[in-house]
């Protein structure tokens, strides 16, 4: 695969960037550099509020029209909010790429925020806070970042009832018209495009108003709790620990940890616990890794009365990483990774997000540092980081039948 990388900061603050290819696909995300992290306590859920509304129609498209413009033209329509970032992507053939970027740029620059869409998006979104509540997998996953960080930011991200119906449409204005200013903006395109064309778009549909984002502080603590739920067969439980932020010596070294203990079948304790003792189906781990936080998880569904058997489990390969880890097994735990990661490129969506996170975070160029990084871990980094967490460095939460 051909692939070539641009990135400009135009003089309105706007970032540009592009990987281009030669493929007839492209996607396209607009980004904005809010999130949850951005968020006073009485107003948690505000992003993830604005990023819903944004869909609900500009003076020139309505919601229906937004929709059927990208895909009745072969595209992928989505978005997200996430702690550090909010935003508005698609994926399409290469020859429609003008019109996505006219869709989306309407949609960031032009929202209606009418205010029955914005009684009608609250009930959906109420019904989204239901859904996370009643999914115990995701449930657990959201609880555990409470365990973890104080309040506000520990406050999930997509708000509570209280703080959702404190929004008014005055507030919600107010904030976007402070957020989503040029120099909070990323354009990220990945696949066949011109540089030029991107930039020169930028410049014309942008003007050069400043807009100021928040920082909350972020303070971190450690909490285990277990809860019981009836109507469920099956205990969810989490293990977590905070590890080195993305502009800290060691970041690598805790991924590379993380895929050691549970990073796929051949990891040490998928071993453990699901192959040798059948105590689980699912034993997963993954790594959240931005400039002011960061922490890695490791997930089991397993039955109730297994949970302390588990949980020691992990603490003892946590030791055993902690004392030993046969330089071979290090190389091979690199090898994935690296392996990992250059199969997600096949998908430009993937690479997608990768720079755009990466840009959130410092500069999206150094995504293509990441295998050089993952190679020169070294040993000793990845021992530390074990014994640490085996010193009682970590939050753990279960929701178990009840």
């Amino acid at each position: 695969m051909h692939a070539k990388f641009y990135r400009k900061i135009l003089k309105n603050g706007m970032t540009i960037i592009l990987e281009k290819r030669d493929v007839p696909v492209v996607s396209v995300a607009f980004a904005v550099r809010t999130g949850g992290i951005n968020e006073a306590a009485s107003e948690k859920g505000i992003s993830h509020f604005i990023e819903h509304l944004l869909y609900k129609g500009t003076p020139s498209r309505d919601a229906k029209k937004i929709a059927e413009e990208i895909e009745k033209n072969g595209g992928i329509l989505n978005g997200f909010t996430d702690e550090t970032i909010t935003a508005f992507w698609c994926k399409m053939p290469s020859k429609h790429l003008s019109l996505a970027l006219n869709v989306l740029g309407d949609m960031i620059k032009n929202p209606l925020f009418d205010e029955k869409e914005i009684e009608k998006e609250r009930k959906v979104i109420f019904e989204e806070i239901h859904l996370y509540k009643d999914n115990p997998h995701l449930y657990v996953f959201q609880e555990i970042h409470r365990f973890l960080y104080k309040k506000p930011f520990g406050t999930p991200l997509i708000g509570t009832r209280e703080t959702l119906n404190s929004l008014s449409r005055e507030k919600i204005v107010r904030k976007f018209k402070q957020i989503y200013q040029p120099n909070n903006m990323i354009l990220c395109v990945v696949g066949n495009a011109s540089f030029k064309d991107l930039v020169n778009f930028a410049e014309i549909n942008f003007g050069k108003m400043k807009g100021s984002v928040p920082r909350i502080k972020v303070s971190k603590h450690n909490y285990s709790k277990t809860e019981k739920r009836k109507g469920i067969d099956q205990a969810n439980m989490v293990f977590a620990y905070h590890i080195p932020t993305d502009k800290e010596k060691g970041s690598h070294a805790a991924f590379v940890l993380n895929t050691l203990l549970a990073g796929g079948m051949s990891s040490r304790l998928f071993s453990e616990i699901r192959e040798k003792r059948n105590l689980a189906y699912s034993v997963k781990g993954d790594s959240i890794f931005a400039k002011d936080f960061a922490y890695s998880i490791i997930y089991i569904g397993t039955k109730k009365e297994n949970i302390p058997q588990v949980k020691e489990i992990i603490l003892r390969e946590f030791e055993k990483a902690s004392k030993e880890i046969p330089e071979k097994e290090l190389l091979q735990v690199k090898e994935q990774i690296v392996g990992n990661y250059q199969i997600s490129l096949e998908d430009s969506h993937n690479q997608m997000l990768n720079l755009l996170y990466h840009e959130i975070n410092g500069n999206a160029k150094r995504i293509y540092d990441f295998e050089k990084k993952i190679r020169s871990v070294k040993m000793k980094d990845v021992k530390a980081l074990a014994k640490k967490v085996k010193g009682k460095d970590y939050s753990f939460f279960a929701l178990v039948p009840g």
